[in-house]
């Protein structure tokens, strides 16, 4: 008779404590408060720095294209790609100079951000 009543005790224990764990407002989770989530701030564009050598600067459509070394922000290996770039930002800048630069990536896109000589 006692294994039932402790069985039912033990359950009806386990139940109360599921039913006040369901909603907890302001729940931190890791550290982290969930409340200050939102979409806003899960939408970062990723940012990197490189150094390469120009390859090619085509100043009608805004794009430089750069043998660059890997990429460890974003998880890049080595490659040649090219870069959009805003009009002057390759002023002074040639075919073969090696540079430092500092780029955007979003939407399948890289965009140069600071590009500089060495």
């Amino acid at each position: 008779m006692k294994k039932p009543l402790i069985a039912a005790g033990t359950l009806l224990l386990a139940l109360s404590f599921a039913a006040t764990a369901e909603d907890m407002p302001g729940m931190k989770m890791d550290g982290m408060d969930m409340d200050g989530m939102n979409a806003e701030s899960s939408k970062i564009t990723p940012s990197a720095s490189a150094e390469g050598t120009i390859k090619a600067i085509d100043t009608e459509r805004h794009t430089v294209t750069l043998a660059h070394g890997p990429v460890a922000a974003l998880q890049w290996p080595p490659m040649t790609m090219a870069f959009k770039t805003e009009p002057g930002q390759l002023e002074n800048l040639q075919v073969g100079d090696k540079v430092a630069f500092e780029f955007l990536y979003e939407g399948g896109a890289s965009k140069i951000v600071n590009i500089r000589k060495q």
